[in-house]
């Protein structure tokens, strides 16, 4: 069956964007544009993580093809990524003393990065959820707010990114790197080969 609608990616984050990219390396005619969706982030009460992130990039995908109003039957791509430590849900910081407050707590303790990738083309909603297992070493103060200092950890779930400085202080992991940075490659093929846009 071939695919006629457009993909859109729900999402403003350059790393998404270059992951997707990357994924259409199999089709010469692959392409997809980008546009924003803000949804109310609020965690429900008694929802757990998993519950959570899935929710959420349901609803950007959903958000996003709202806003779309393109000819043809669009097919929406979101994603949202959250940090767990124990069973709290450490999200962007919002302001330097919080991304200091994020970072103690992840230094030398192992927490989850949990990715759900939806895809909706109104009539049908596909959904994987990917969780990592990230190790990170000791950190001292001092290093801590040197990355501050960078102004990378503002703007990520965790207060990190593992795809740049913040790699360095990634001891190991148990699953999927690209889910990490943003977008589970495996999965997000899947459900791209299940919308018949792959």
């Amino acid at each position: 069956m071939a695919f006629s609608g457009p993909l859109i990616l729900a999402s403003a984050s350059p790393r998404r964007k270059e992951i997707l990219t990357q994924l259409g390396f199999s089709r010469a005619d692959f392409s997809f544009t980008t546009l924003t969706a803000d949804i109310d982030e609020s965690h429900i009460s008694a929802e757990t993580p998993q519950v959570f992130v899935s929710r959420l990039a349901v609803e950007k995908a959903l958000a996003g093809l709202n806003l779309c109003g393109v000819e043809g039957t669009p097919v929406v791509l979101g994603s949202d990524t959250i940090v767990v430590l124990g069973d709290k849900i450490l999200g962007k910081p919002v302001d330097e003393a919080d991304a200091l407050k994020i970072l103690s707590q992840l230094s030398g303790e192992v927490h989850s990065v949990m990715t759900a990738v939806a895809l909706t083309d109104g009539s049908k909603t596909v959904m994987r959820l990917v969780e990592t297992k990230v190790q990170f070493c000791r950190l001292t103060e001092q290093d801590i707010l040197a990355y501050i200092a960078t102004g990378e950890p503002m703007d990520k779930a965790g207060a990190y990114g593992i795809q740049a400085l913040g790699g360095s202080f990634v001891e190991r992991i148990d699953g999927s790197y690209s889910a990490v940075v943003g977008l589970p490659m495996v999965e997000t093929r899947e459900l791209l080969q299940e919308m018949n846009i792959l």
